[in-house]
């Protein structure tokens, strides 16, 4: 399987010094982080906490043959249902 690039990911990540870091980390780990800019102090309830806008490029899997993709429906894709059929099974029950 090749992979594929994903260019021009953009993310907001808020969080304490150390969780930016690890964050940083397993995203420099996954691909690429194109620009990370500066981190700003939050305030109010969020005191202690930081956020710093990431952009990343990421190798991902790219999609195999149709023929090798899964029949079911995976969680991004809607399965499509036959209402009349449904309600006329559960007439019939």
């Amino acid at each position: 399987m090749t992979a594929s690039r994903l260019v021009g990911a953009e993310m907001w990540a808020i969080g304490t010094a150390s969780e930016l870091d690890a964050i940083t980390a397993v995203l420099t780990a996954a691909g690429q982080i194109i620009h990370c800019g500066a981190r700003h102090r939050m305030a109010g309830a969020d005191t202690g906490r930081y956020r710093i806008y990431l952009r990343l490029t990421i190798a991902a899997p790219a999609p195999g043959p149709a023929s090798r993709r899964p029949a079911t429906p995976t969680t991004h894709e809607a399965a499509v249902l036959d209402l009349d059929t449904a309600r006329a099974r559960r007439r019939a029950v």
